[in-house]
């Protein structure tokens, strides 16, 4: 196999830490988060970008060696619409079941 030039690498190096590092704080805001609605912020926002980094940096990778990585940019596109639609639903649904928040009332005259 080639020697991938010194930029190649960085490129994908940085995504890949990039990516890792918003799956850790997605990660972490399911444990530290209190109650079910804003734990629903960590794996919709945070570990959505963090797969969006990991498969950004495959693609550019099988890019670079001469492949059109259709795979990954599908897998991509699936995600980031497929993690707030899914969010929303699960909102709804805990909203309809009364499931009960940590995060207070809000206060006389805000908006809904």
């Amino acid at each position: 196999m080639d020697q991938l030039p010194m930029w190649v690498e960085v490129i994908v190096a940085a995504l890949l830490v990039v990516g890792g590092v918003f799956t850790l704080v997605g990660a972490i805001g399911m444990l530290r988060f209190p109650d079910f609605y804003m734990r629903l912020h960590a794996p919709t926002k945070a570990t959505t970008l963090g797969v969006g980094g990991v498969l950004l940096a495959s693609l550019a990778l099988s890019w670079w060696r001469g492949e059109f990585g259709v795979h990954e940019l599908l897998i991509t596109l699936f995600l980031f619409i497929t993690a707030p639609v899914s969010a929303n639903l699960m909102a709804k649904a805990a909203m309809h079941l009364h499931v009960p928040s940590k995060a207070g009332e809000p206060p006389r005259g805000a908006r809904p």
